[in-house]
């Protein structure tokens, strides 16, 4: 496996895309730039989701309950994985080879694991005395994501409405329920795929492909009162020949432009064109380094190259493109 990057871009109409616990559930926006922010554990948690829900696959970090709906902890997940369901061990040496096996089973079943690496706290009690061991196990992740933003400013909206329920037992007025939303947003995330760390979790070139199926049909597939409405629009990933090089922050080199007064004022796609001048440029200096790049456009998505109209594969056309089939 190579070092290879990843851009990806979605866009969210009149909802919330990462809303902010500790702000109302605010979507979180950048108040210095007007830029909105989605942080890379929502996109994760996206791929994680169907990756087990659509796919059937294990993943390590799920909520799951016990019979008395309580949800389990880390250390009880750790569990899991292996064949000693006890606390309580005999010895150290009976502890350490808990720990290798569980380490083992959870790289061989799950794939979040493989992916985005993994920390497994580890408690047991050892010998006689009942002296709890703790430890833990660490996977450095192969793919690592930034924090996604939009590539324009946005306008935040505050909404109000009524539930459908009264106020209280015995009461006419119903209660009334406010939120904050985005009219639009096209987000962009920007990721690497590292060799290194991939020969430590076992990763595979197939775990990859689940990986961008799940990007773009996850991201689709969000169908929850706040992101209904999410689609995928972009997807591409830049394959190099060698160990050890990649472009980097290549996300910043597409540059939204629009013909409104205020990019606050971006309602949907027909609103703007994404330029490609910066992109293919440094691609273009880079060509012998690249051996492929995988892409997947949504059609209505529309670009530019020199100030022309162009597809986004006619602008690539360079560096061997070779179009994502993502089923679903």
């Amino acid at each position: 496996m190579k070092r290879s990057e990843i851009i990806f871009l979605y866009d969210i109409k009149d909802n919330n895309p990462n809303g902010d616990p500790l702000d109302m559930n605010k979507p979180r926006i950048d108040e210095e730039t007007g830029i909105n922010i989605v942080t890379e554990v929502r996109l994760k948690r996206t791929v994680r989701d169907y990756l087990n829900e659509y796919e059937g696959k294990e993943i390590f970090v799920i909520e799951k309950r016990d019979d008395e709906d309580n949800v389990q902890d880390a250390k009880g997940r750790a569990r899991d994985f292996t064949r000693n369901k006890n606390e309580k061990l005999k010895d150290m040496k009976e502890f350490q080879n808990i720990k290798n096996e569980i380490s083992n089973n959870i790289i061989s079943n799950c794939i979040d694991a493989r992916l985005f690496g993994v920390t497994i706290p580890l408690e047991f009690k050892v010998d006689k005395k009942n002296k709890p061991v703790k430890s833990s196990i660490t996977f450095t992740g192969p793919v690592q994501f930034n924090m996604g933003r939009s590539l324009h400013k946005v306008s935040l909206k505050r909404i109000k409405g009524t539930g459908a329920f009264a106020s209280g037992e015995g009461k006419d007025n119903k209660t009334f329920r406010e939120e904050y939303i985005l009219p639009y947003s096209l987000v962009g995330f920007y990721g690497i795929v590292n060799e290194h760390a991939a020969e430590e979790t076992k990763l595979k070139e197939e775990d990859v492909e689940l990986l961008q199926k799940a990007i773009w049909n996850g991201t689709k597939n969000l169908i929850s009162r706040s992101k209904v409405g999410q689609m995928p629009r972009l997807l591409v990933k830049v394959n190099y020949k060698e160990n050890n090089f990649h472009i980097g922050d290549l996300l910043s080199k597409i540059k939204l432009q629009t013909k409104l007064n205020e990019e606050e004022e971006i309602r949907s796609m027909n609103d703007y064109v994404l330029s490609l001048d910066n992109l293919v440029n440094i691609l273009d200096k880079n060509t012998d380094k690249i051996e492929s790049i995988g892409y997947l456009v949504d059609d209505e998505l529309k670009f530019v190259l020199e100030n022309k109209n162009v597809n986004f594969k006619d602008a690539i056309s360079k560096h061997n493109p070779i179009e994502i089939k993502i089923e679903g």
